[in-house]
């Protein structure tokens, strides 16, 4: 019996949706076969398959296990098309689809039936609203607009929630690791990176703490590793 083909994930290194996904897929031990490309050169038969353009895209060959778990972003469910590929191009919904295939450190806190709606409700709003404010932060501070400061209070709002957040417990759902803590890392680390000077001075003590601990650890190094670009190479490289 042949075994069907390792996954394809079209990703790009620093993006943090393609982060999240690559997180996710890595604490899910989820192995996939990595192109890696770049935002102003992106592969024509990405874009044939996800015609949206935006990095994550998994694409499953066959009926894998768990490929019908993630959701509204997973194309030809049906068992009738087994045989076609099913494509997964939002980030959490690549995240949701590995971790429901394996989840052995329990980051969808499975024994806390209330966990995953309140988990998605914020990443939800990171990704609709902080995010959104991110972007202009980003870009006032780049080209020095004097509405840099306003931006970044609009910001921290969010921040300010996941500092409360930490002085209750170790980590953003509790005392254990959880889908929120690694579908947030590659935002608040943006947000760290924008004005890193006025950061460090930031009244974000346990925020500051929760971030380091994150990128200093051998995970974050494997999610940041880097691969040659897909269409230099024509070659694809295992992940995870």
């Amino acid at each position: 019996m042949n075994s069907l083909p390792l996954p394809t994930l079209y990703s790009l290194q620093h993006c943090p949706y393609a982060m999240r996904a690559r997180l996710g897929l890595l604490m899910a031990e989820k192995k996939v076969m990595l192109k890696a490309v770049v935002t102003k050169n992106k592969p024509e038969e990405m874009l044939a398959i996800s015609p949206k353009g935006t990095v994550p895209v998994l694409i499953i060959e066959g009926l894998d296990e768990g490929a019908l778990e993630a959701g509204s972003e997973v194309k030809n469910e049906s068992a009738e098309n087994a045989k076609q590929p099913k494509i997964i191009d939002e980030s959490l919904d690549i995240m949701l689809w590995a971790l429901n295939i394996n989840d052995p450190d329990d980051l969808l806190l499975s024994q806390t039936p209330d966990a995953l709606p309140i988990m998605l409700e914020l990443i939800k709003y990171n990704d609709k609203v902080f995010k959104p404010l991110l972007e202009q932060y980003k870009d006032a501070k780049r080209y020095h607009k004097d509405t840099e400061a306003e931006l970044r209070q609009q910001c921290e709002g969010f921040i300010q929630d996941l500092e409360l957040r930490l002085s209750q417990h170790q980590y953003l759902m509790g005392d254990s690791l959880s889908l929120l803590d690694f579908a947030l890392l590659p935002f608040v680390r943006q947000f760290a990176r924008v004005d890193r000077h006025w950061y460090l001075q930031s009244p974000y003590p346990l925020l500051r703490q929760w971030l380091k601990n994150h990128l200093d650890s051998p995970l974050f190094s494997r999610v940041m590793k880097k691969f040659p670009l897909y269409l230099e190479t024509g070659e694809a490289y295992p992940f995870g």
